[in-house]
């Protein structure tokens, strides 16, 4: 009953959200053309009450995705980044990019930047973004002549690639959760194919036939309509090779598969070496527990900052999973961990609409009032403000990883190691709900319960004792491995988690009242490094077996405060699954391509001398 009641109650909203976009704005349809002829199809919404006295800035997405509702009469329930902009007004512009839905041309994952938007430069998303800016400033009436943009996940690369060589009018960017290298982020961390994306290729891999407003790829989807177990699918599968059978015309898993390296195919699809010469506002954001697109914001930030000394420059990052921050649940929940309430408004109404309205309404002159970053701690659960990322006053700790399973700031007096045998015909799995798995793309794991892999033999525990006093770890983490293995390859999987005492209570939302908070292992970050690209993800390099190794692992920044009576904890393992595909763990050309017989058990070690890096925030 309480799902019907919420329902109607959201029915009601999204109606009167409907109303009021009805009756405050007017659409329009257009078909912009591009430099090389392409022409995008772009809806716009202009305020009622703008005129030549009343002018309003451009506020823009573009997506792969679909601007639907398609037709000059048909209104979507609510238009910008939040209720608070829309409210406001502004010019919303909503593009299809080329290839997509209702625009013509051909689609390209990730179009790789073609550096300069002169008159005889090949068109790209930057360019296409500059054309559409163009066109707007010269053919709808009433604009301030300024242009701010934005987009949440693949939309949010569309956002930083249209935020290199951009158009002069384009004042403030801010790219959401944005996809930036899908070597690193989406499809895979650090060369390790993410599995649990097998079932997003057709959205990614089919050709429209050309512009339509109907989705195209459904055909090619996989059924998971009955299923109820997606780690026994994904095992059941076999190898990857094995997929083939669903996507053999599936144009960009043909790409992956025949590109498991991090070749000039990869390489240049990458958005992050561009970031040089970008001269408006920019404000990226992120949440802390987002399983598709960690890397991304993290790493735009810090590039921009680097490459662009004086640019306005902020990092946004919440409790929230991905682009959870675009719509208000209320209580703020990831998996089983409450974080407050109203976050996500408070963020919409503090942060964002004020960098919006400072840069394309007001003085735009930078004195925003916002630091340069606004981050939430994760432990302590409260918004933290910085004025440098990672932040001036953090300062290197190192934990060493103990043979008696000790997590110690001081190196073990002897020599050691733990070892324990992994076998990927038994991995381990990345969560205890087997029936999310069967979704789109992960979701819930970045924060669950790691009890249930502490007690797997195939997953080595390191932990300190009860903490006496809070310690905040607040920067970046690098896990700086010595191992050994009997095979030739092996993937290794880092995870930080916080482990609750055993008289914590459940607060009152808890989404699964079987689970307890009491003694809750709770995961604030993790990261794989396949092994085979430890020293170079252009050129894999097999294990020499029983030899010691160095796999230093760069896990993605955080912000959490471990509290008193908690402790920190670190696992270790080789399979993490189907999070990632398996490591056949004998070194083959291409993973992709293994067979069934090279899927072997292997003896890992990790050596005492093996250490974790954080900063420590005072």
């Amino acid at each position: 009953m309480k799902k019907i009641i919420f329902f109607v109650l959201c029915s009601f909203v999204a109606l009167a959200q409907n109303d009021f976009v009805k009756q405050n704005y007017t659409k329009h349809e257009y078909k912009i053309p591009m430099r090389d002829g392409t022409k995008l199809h772009t809806a716009v919404y202009v305020p009622n009450d703008a005129s030549e006295s009343n002018k309003y800035p451009i506020l823009m997405q573009r997506t792969c995705y679909s601007v639907a509702p398609y037709g000059e009469d048909k209104y979507p329930y609510r238009l910008g980044p939040s209720q608070t902009l829309m409210k406001d007004k502004f010019i919303f512009v909503y593009q299809d990019v080329r290839g997509r839905w209702m625009s013509e041309g051909t689609w390209t994952n990730m179009t790789p930047n073609n550096p300069g938007n002169g008159a005889n430069t090949a068109p790209d998303e930057s360019s296409d973004t500059y054309d559409t800016i163009e066109w707007l400033l010269k053919n709808i009436s009433s604009n301030n002549g300024r242009v701010g943009q934005w987009g949440i996940s693949y939309p949010g690369f569309y956002t930083v690639a249209g935020a290199v060589d951009a158009h002069p009018a384009l004042k403030a960017s801010s790219p959401q959760a944005p996809v930036s290298d899908f070597f690193f982020d989406d499809f895979h961390h650090n060369g390790a194919f993410i599995q649990a994306y097998l079932f997003t290729f057709p959205v990614f891999g089919v050709q429209t036939p050309g512009p339509t407003s109907q989705a195209w790829y459904n055909s090619q989807m996989i059924n998971t309509s009955q299923m109820k177990d997606g780690y026994q699918f994904q095992l059941d599968l076999g190898p990857l090779k094995n997929a083939q059978k669903y996507y053999k015309d599936n144009f960009y898993w043909q790409e992956t598969i025949n590109h498991p390296n991090y070749d000039d195919f990869w390489q240049k699809r990458s958005i992050i070496p561009h970031l040089k010469n970008i001269k408006h506002a920019v404000m990226t954001v992120g949440g802390w527990f987002d399983a598709e697109d960690l890397y991304g914001p993290l790493n735009v930030y810090k590039k921009i900052e680097k490459n662009n000394p004086g640019t306005y420059n902020t990092l946004v990052m919440g409790p929230f999973g991905h682009g959870r921050w675009s719509a208000e649940t209320g209580h703020t929940l990831h998996s089983n961990v409450y974080f407050g309430d109203s976050i996500a408004t408070f963020y919409q109404r503090n942060i964002e609409a004020k960098f919006f309205r400072h840069f394309l309404k007001e003085a735009g002159d930078g004195k925003t009032g916002l630091p340069d970053a606004y981050l939430f701690d994760t432990g302590t659960k409260e918004w933290k403000q910085f004025e440098k990322w990672p932040a001036a006053n953090a300062q290197k700790l190192t934990f060493y990883l103990n043979t008696n399973g000790k997590l110690d700031k001081a190196k073990a007096a002897r020599a050691g190691a733990s070892e324990y045998v992994s076998d990927p015909k038994k991995p381990v799995p990345y969560s205890e709900d087997l029936q999310s798995m069967t979704g789109f793309t992960p979701f819930n794991y970045m924060s669950e319960d790691q009890r249930f892999a502490a007690k797997r033999p195939d997953v080595l525990v390191f932990e300190t004792d009860v903490l006496t006093e809070d310690i905040t770890l607040g920067g970046e983490i690098f896990a700086k491995l010595k191992v050994s293995t009997t095979g030739s390859d092996a993937d290794w999987v880092v995870k930080l988690i916080d482990v609750y005492p055993g008289n914590e209570v459940n607060h009152p939302y808890m989404p699964n009242k079987n689970v307890m908070l009491a003694n809750y292992h709770q995961m604030v970050r993790s990261e794989v490094m396949r092994g085979r690209f430890r020293n170079s993800f252009e050129k894999p390099e097999a294990f020499v077996p029983n030899k010691v190794t160095d796999v230093n692992i760069q896990l993605q920044d955080v912000l959490h405060t471990f509290k008193k009576g908690h402790k920190i904890q670190i696992q270790v393992q080789s399979t993490w699954f189907p999070l990632i595909d398996r490591n056949p763990q004998k070194f083959v050309p291409n993973i992709y391509k293994a067979d069934e017989a090279d899927f072997i058990k292997a003896t890992h070690k990790v050596y005492s001398d093996s250490s974790i890096e954080v900063q420590v925030l005072n």
